[in-house]
């Protein structure tokens, strides 16, 4: 599969789905994402969202460090 980052548009055959927001990224921008200090709380916040049966959850929003 040949795919590409929504948030670098780097070409890539792996994409995950962000926590911030509904992105698909790249390893490399997921390893940003980790370091972030609001990271813990994104992943929380979804984690919730889901137990509650919001299966769409948008995220917390993107930061603006990681655009």
């Amino acid at each position: 599969m040949n795919g590409q980052c929504e948030r670098c548009n780097t070409k890539t055959n792996v994409t995950i789905g962000s926590y911030f927001n509904t992105q698909m990224i790249c390893v490399e921008c997921m390893e940003k994402e980790i370091k972030h200090e609001k990271y813990d709380e994104a992943r929380r916040v979804e984690s919730e969202q889901v137990k509650n049966g919001n299966y769409n959850f948008e995220g917390i929003g993107l930061p603006s460090e990681l655009c």
